[in-house]
């Protein structure tokens, strides 16, 4: 079926629909997970917005991405997987899959250019001491053009956007990538330097970083015999390397594997939720990331836990007051002679107090008014 053809509307249905209408869980509960994650981190990110290191502009890009990502595939996704078939025409599948692409492949590339930039600073400060901003920056304009690049290029048919096998989501043609030679280079192309190479790269930069932070702290122990504050620091570091490999691997790794066997195998063997389940574990990604740099990094942790307390605290004086019965407020016409310029909201909120408090001074009143006001205040 031409995916330009009217048949396009009768996508193909997943037959057993608890598989299906278990999708669509999933992606409702990662939908709230992701939202509040990144939208948390982007949160402490402002609030400690003039601390910020230039390596962590990568960490506020990431979340940018991810909520991006959250916020333009997961409705329609989840309403499709409800119905059991794609419902917004080829033109949202189009837009959807554009949107699924770029902001993949700028979280791909965001994850690798916070692992080279690390490398750098661990292991050749000399160089890594003179990133600036400007060069951050610099660095994820061109991690959204290069996902710009790869984003474009179904547009102009080289490959092709289209449904999914699944059929109730839309991604880059598997199908045209098994007939097409020019489809198939770009999932080649696709696979090299959206996955493998940022895979290459992630791994080597962090192990190259762990051998560093192993060497040093042998040549610490060699002269301070008790644990520092340094070995703290490379704890969290080597916590932080392991848990961005084993997220990028169980996000990215299924999409990859399934993407080479639908170009080079046959595509027709491939049951759909073999589709289904590595679109699912791509799209976590957007959820892994915010717990890891949030519970993992000193300086985002603290900041979270502190506004966190005072949010509880600020929520438990509110619904402690609200339970608190109010007492009535007694009015009473008071001539006051003199007026220093006191607005009538501003006196009222001066004067409203308990019908049982008696340390209210009605000279403080006379002091600062200079003209008749109908003022609340206790009756003595």
């Amino acid at each position: 079926c031409d995916l330009k053809s009217v048949c396009f509307l009768f996508l193909p249905q997943i037959k057993k629909q608890k598989r299906s209408n278990g999708l669509s869980v999933s992606y409702s509960c990662q939908r709230v997970c992701s939202l509040l994650g990144n939208s948390t981190l982007l949160y402490v990110s402002y609030k400690k917005k003039r601390y910020l290191k230039p390596a962590e502009f990568f960490i506020i890009n990431l979340a940018v991405s991810d909520l991006g990502l959250t916020l333009s595939l997961y409705p329609l996704a989840i309403i499709s997987s409800f119905s059991h078939r794609w419902l917004f025409g080829r033109v949202f599948c189009i837009m959807y899959a554009f949107c699924g692409v770029l902001f993949g492949i700028c979280s791909l590339t965001t994850l690798t250019l916070l692992s080279l930039v690390c490398f750098v600073k661990v292991c050749y400060p000399l160089y890594g001491n003179r990133f600036t901003a400007t060069h951050g920056r610099l660095l994820l304009v061109c991690a959204w053009a290069y996902a710009l690049v790869f984003a474009c290029s179904p547009l102009a048919h080289w490959g092709e956007y289209g449904p999914e096998p699944y059929g109730t989501a839309c991604c880059i043609d598997w199908r045209l990538s098994n007939q097409r030679s020019s489809a198939r280079s770009y999932m080649v192309v696709l696979f090299a330097l959206c996955y493998l190479l940022p895979c290459v790269l992630i791994v080597a930069s962090y192990t190259r970083i762990l051998l560093t932070l192993h060497a040093s702290r042998r040549t610490m122990e060699q002269h301070i015999s008790a644990p520092t504050h340094l070995s703290n620091i490379h704890t969290i570091i080597i916590k932080l390397s392991v848990a961005v490999c084993i997220g990028f691997f169980a996000a990215w790794s299924p999409y990859a594997v399934v993407s080479m066997w639908a170009a080079f195998g046959q595509i027709k063997s491939i049951p759909p939720l073999a589709f289904a389940m590595p679109a699912m574990f791509a799209k976590s990604s957007t959820i892994y990331n915010p717990i890891v740099y949030l519970l993992l990094r000193p300086n985002f942790r603290r900041v979270m836990w502190r506004d966190l307390g005072l949010l509880q605290r600020a929520c438990f004086r509110c619904c402690l007051c609200s339970t608190i019965p109010q007492r009535p407020c007694r009015s009473k016409t008071v001539p006051l002679p003199w007026f220093t310029g006191l607005s009538n909201g501003l006196v009222m909120a001066i004067t409203s107090q308990p019908a049982s408090h008696q340390g209210f001074s009605e000279s403080y009143l006379w002091r600062k008014l200079n003209r008749k006001q109908n003022v609340c205040y206790p009756y003595r």
